[in-house]
């Protein structure tokens, strides 16, 4: 087997943990930083870590965005079995934090969730103005991440550039854009209608905007559409979108749309409608979850090692 293969597969059992058990378990050590938190912005939360890879030519980079809700984790939850597989396949890898939904709220940032998406595309933008000292090639970024940092990188997947090219701020002209996505347990929408209509026993999200319950979130749906329609992931699908890859192979049986789910805010379901979506419009999209494998690739880690070196 190819060493970077390999490298994949050694951390295919740390991507195959429930969701819920890795944001329990001690963060994993890493290698030290080719930079340590290097600031994006003004908060304390709004750091990054880069690990370079070895090459005499720009490299690929993966941008991994943490898990916990939006409202835990942090960046030193991707392991050193994981950057070690990626800079081993000549692809070099940005680790971020981001403001949690409840230090949005203390700063009347609304929606809430504005916080955490709009510092991922920040800290996009802030890596790539460094390409030059980096040896990055700045075209050929993945984002990965899981759970509720997996629907922060589809909405950056989906989501057109916010690239200012007549800013005075360098860091602001530089693109958001992405070169193909690999997630796990994605959130694809933030729209509470829709998914009690996919997930009946769907309970999460409300909090991103504002609710602290799920119901009281259903109903003022209408008030906050607007808002759903910037910040869910689905919402802004195209022709134009880059490649993805949606990993579920944690869940416990195949997902079955309309009825109760295990894991519902997890569920394959939403990996299920958004490939629906993206087949629509002609997007790439490979999705795996129990009784569904893919010859190729097993993992989000060896997608990106592949689709970023093509």
């Amino acid at each position: 087997m190819p060493r970077t293969l390999l490298a994949a597969a050694l951390i295919w059992c740390l991507l195959c943990t429930p969701l819920a058990a890795q944001e329990k378990k001690a963060a994993p050590k890493q290698p030290p930083p080719t930079v340590a938190k290097l600031a994006y912005g003004t908060h304390e939360r709004q750091v990054l870590d880069f690990w370079q890879a070895k090459s005499d030519k720009p490299t690929p980079l993966v941008l991994y965005i943490h898990g916990g809700g939006w409202r835990n984790g942090d960046k030193s939850g991707l392991g050193a079995a994981a950057i070690e597989a990626y800079r081993d396949a000549g692809i070099s890898v940005a680790a971020i934090n981001y403001r949690y939904i409840q230090q949005a709220v203390e700063l009347k940032i609304d929606p809430p969730v504005k916080a955490p998406l709009e510092d991922a595309a920040r800290a996009l933008q802030l890596i790539r103005s460094k390409s030059a000292e980096w040896n990055l090639d700045k075209k050929r970024v993945g984002a990965t991440g899981g759970s509720a940092g997996a629907c922060s990188s589809l909405w950056l997947a989906f989501h057109d550039d916010r690239a200012d090219s007549k800013s005075a701020d360098p860091v602001s002209r530089e693109s958001t854009r992405l070169y193909c996505a690999a997630v796990d347990g994605a959130q694809t929408s933030l729209d509470p209608k829709e998914l009690r209509e996919w997930i009946p026993n769907y309970t999460y999200g409300g909090h991103a905007f504002g609710f602290a319950k799920f119901d009281d979130f259903h109903a003022n749906r209408d008030k906050v559409l607007p808002w759903l329609k910037e910040y869910s992931p689905i919402e802004h699908v195209t022709k134009d979108d880059p490649p993805i890859f949606m990993n579920y192979a944690g869940q416990k049986a195949p997902p079955v749309l309309g009825e109760k789910q295990t894991d519902p805010t997890h569920s394959a379901v939403m990996g299920l409608k958004l490939e629906e979506k993206l087949k629509a419009v002609g997007v790439e999209v490979i999705l795996i979850y129990p009784g569904r494998t893919h010859p190729e690739y097993k993992n989000s880690a060896a997608y990106l090692i592949d689709r970023l070196r093509k």
